[in-house]
């Protein structure tokens, strides 16, 4: 079983990866069967759950078309088993309406045997909707 620091070492490789623009990076430390859900409305074009590594493709494909980073910052990693929490913010430009947001997040990862298997985000979805909508 990974230790805390081992699990700590992969999600920061995932933040790592997303700041590079490497989606292959991110997609090989996820586990065949990975669980990914980013709860929203339906206004928010990748919110949903994703299933398997070429759904999460799809997911980071939709996070690219609809979005341009302006900031996107994880803070701070805390780790106990098999469980990994970061909290971060962002600030995005959606790209339809060139409306800004910017909101805090937690993501929650849930590790087994060196690969994510399961991930959460809990954000502002009222503001990320919101600029989706451009009212």
């Amino acid at each position: 079983m990974p230790s805390d620091s081992e699990n700590l070492r992969i999600v920061r490789e995932i933040y790592e990866a997303f700041a590079k623009g490497d989606l292959a990076a991110i997609l090989n430390l996820l586990a065949g069967g990975v669980d990914w859900a980013s709860p929203g409305p339906k206004a928010i074009p990748f919110s949903g759950s994703w299933h398997g590594r070429d759904r999460v493709a799809q997911f980071f494909a939709a996070v690219g078309e609809h979005l341009e980073v302006l900031d996107f910052g994880a803070g701070q990693f805390i780790a106990q088993g098999d469980t990994v929490v970061v909290l971060g913010r962002e600030r995005m430009r959606v790209k339809g309406t060139a409306r800004v947001y910017e909101t805090e997040w937690a993501h929650v990862y849930k590790l087994r045997e060196g690969k994510v298997v399961r991930f959460r985000e809990y954000t502002n979805t009222a503001a990320v909707a919101q600029a989706f909508r451009g009212s």
